[in-house]
């Protein structure tokens, strides 16, 4: 019978080497009464290594006093041996001699036993013996498992959590449980503008390429700054930054994060254009604040995440973005001090669900150690459309729009900027879905969206917008003039 140390359970196995066959016939027939105990007997010392590496012993018994080979020395060879150097040694003598008995230890015997034993003794060593090399065996053995699942974790979670967030996961002996804690952390939120009417339009396996491009590039950046990516939403990522980790410095790294993600929109269109896809735009909006962060779920499914008002805070300030913009909270600011950013612009907003007015803040750098910059934010004059393109409009409150249809023109444009002569002019940071006419009225599409970026003057009604996204079918037509001019 033979025990392999890479099964559980491990039984006893008594590996016994002596040169007189009369003595492994002797300890043979006291153990063979005992149904979990495995008996080998190997009678030629030289063997004695070979053997037990074959049957990997849970206890060895060994002669001190055999030919060819000297006790103390095979001693020796079972210690410098790795399949054997942990396995509990029983030297046999026949006779009690301090002096060899200390010298057996200091090579690495665990016992001594004058030879013949009595059978209990000797049962109970080497139950005693084997039960706890056994124990050891299992130990290591679920260190390696647990090892091996903790591979497997590092390598799925890697991809999206730095790695002392990893560690502090897999260490947290409650790490699994369900539950979570009152927390101030801040979070950021991420889109790309427009990206659903691009989705609409584009093959799948293209809208899955453009996405995975995204996503790539900033999660790189995202655990550069040692945030937490809660979520992938579709184009959309949710990150937190000071859980499971909280450190002095979260709203600051979650700013210079944000910072580094837009300058990084360069090569994320650079990698679209060579794939032959449309370019990207992304908004930003980041908050601090109180939140529940832990384990949410169920025994089934769980995940850690955060909860609280803050999170659909969050989502309203990324809301109000353009692409290329960073919108974050009065919190925000002041956990990184107003001094550390350069902020281009301030408004008050009144989001869906706030009881009362807030100010969110346009972020264009943050200095420091960080020392992050966007290009300065310059108002480039618009060119005159050859031909006012005309057009009806509708404010969109959340994702509806509302029963009012306006009409009006494009007057003048740039890229994704233009202005619009209307009979009414909207907020600034309001959404408008627009659709576009030709000049005998008839619609060229529906399937326009733009965002206010300023309201230049009541009457007449005229502002200034940034198209989140652009069809196919009008953009020869908006853009016409800037080949003329």
């Amino acid at each position: 019978m033979s025990a392999d140390p890479s099964q559980a359970p491990y039984p006893i196995t008594v590996l016994l080497v002596d040169d007189q066959a009369m003595i492994g016939e002797a300890v043979r027939r006291m153990l063979a009464p005992e149904q979990d105990i495995g008996f080998h007997f190997c009678q030629d010392p030289a063997k004695a290594i070979k053997t037990a590496n074959r049957i990997h012993p849970t206890v060895i018994l060994q002669d001190l006093v055999m030919p060819e080979i000297d006790g103390l020395t095979l001693v020796r060879y079972y210690r410098a041996n790795p399949e054997t150097r942990h396995v509990p040694l029983i030297v046999l003598s026949s006779k009690e001699e301090a002096h060899t008995k200390a010298e057996a230890f200091a090579l690495g015997a665990n016992d001594y036993l004058v030879k013949l034993p009595d059978r209990l003794e000797l049962l109970a060593r080497v139950r005693y013996h084997s039960r706890g090399y056994i124990n050891l065996l299992e130990r290591n053995q679920a260190q390696a498992q647990l090892e091996k699942a903790n591979q497997v974790i590092r390598k799925t979670f890697g991809q999206y959590l730095s790695d002392d967030i990893v560690d502090t996961i897999l260490k947290s002996p409650e790490g699994a449980a369900l539950g979570g804690e009152k927390r101030f952390v801040t979070i950021m939120m991420t889109d790309l503008r427009g990206f659903t009417s691009i989705g609409e339009r584009m093959p799948a396996e293209d809208v899955v390429g453009i996405i995975n491009i995204y996503l790539e590039v900033m999660t790189d950046i995202i655990l550069k700054y040692q945030g937490t990516i809660d979520e992938f939403i579709g184009d959309a990522i949710f990150v937190i930054f000071g859980a499971p980790v909280l450190r002095d410095n979260d709203a600051k790294r979650a700013v210079a994060c944000a910072v580094e993600m837009q300058l990084a929109m360069a090569e994320v269109n650079r990698r679209c254009r060579e794939k032959g896809y449309p370019e990207v735009h992304q908004g930003i909006g980041i908050n601090s604040g109180q939140l529940v962060v832990g384990n949410i779920g169920s025994k089934k499914r769980k995940k850690y995440g955060v909860v609280g008002k803050n999170v659909n805070l969050t989502a309203r300030i990324e809301s109000y973005t353009v692409g290329g913009q960073i919108f974050i909270s009065e919190n925000t600011v002041e956990e990184c001090g107003e001094h550390l950013l350069r902020i281009d612009d301030s408004m008050e907003v009144m989001p869906k669900g706030v009881k009362k007015p807030i100010t969110i803040y346009e972020v264009g750098g943050i200095g420091g150690e960080f020392n992050l910059y966007l290009p300065d934010k310059v108002e480039a004059p618009l060119v005159d459309m050859d031909e006012p393109v005309p057009i009806r409009f509708t404010i969109l409150e959340g994702k509806h729009a509302g029963d009012d249809i306006n009409q009006g023109r494009v007057v003048r444009m740039l890229g994704a900027e233009a202005e619009i002569e209307a009979d009414v002019a909207a907020e600034k940071l309001t959404n408008i879905k627009i659709s576009v006419l030709d000049q005998t009225g008839s619609e060229i599409t529906s399937d326009l969206y733009a965002k206010v970026i300023k309201k230049i003057s009541e009457t007449p009604g005229l502002m200034r917008v940034n198209f989140t996204s652009i069809p196919p079918e009008v953009r020869n037509l908006l853009s016409l003039n800037q080949e003329t001019h």
